[in-house]
């Protein structure tokens, strides 16, 4: 809905995108990099609304995740993804996991709200890793 500044004119409201979102949106950029890339960079793909400073906390907080990498380039970090959309939701997943006191309730109540086919493909990937000889 808009509303009218000091000047009478129309205000259209600003759209807010969540942290998800952007963390989301870095990651997308920074894949689609050719390599190493400033925050600069990134917030350049982003869009002009999007601060600098804004771009530096999402990608600190990607880091804190391990989601992304970065080393030092002269007077600047540069970025590199360390991990995928789903590897962002697996670190997101663990993270809650992580926070719970019964770890097997949890994974339980998890497990019995899967579709057969989403539980299927669970026990297929766990059969795997247990054959992987790497593990």
């Amino acid at each position: 809905m808009a509303h009218r500044d000091r000047g009478g004119r129309d205000e259209q409201p600003r759209s807010r995108r969540g942290q998800g979102e952007l963390e989301a949106q870095v990651l997308s950029a920074l894949r689609q990099a050719p390599g190493p890339v400033t925050a600069g960079w990134v917030q350049e793909r982003l869009g002009a609304d999007l601060a600098y400073t804004t771009v530096m906390t999402i990608l600190t907080r990607l880091l804190a995740k391990e989601a992304v990498s970065r080393r030092r380039e002269g007077r600047a970090f540069v970025w590199t993804p360390a991990a995928d959309e789903a590897g962002l939701a697996a670190l997101r997943m663990r993270k809650v996991l992580d926070g719970e006191k019964n770890r097997e309730a949890v994974l339980a109540s998890f497990l019995t709200a899967l579709p057969a086919s989403d539980e299927q493909l669970l026990r297929d990937l766990l059969s795997a890793a247990e054959d992987d000889p790497e593990d």
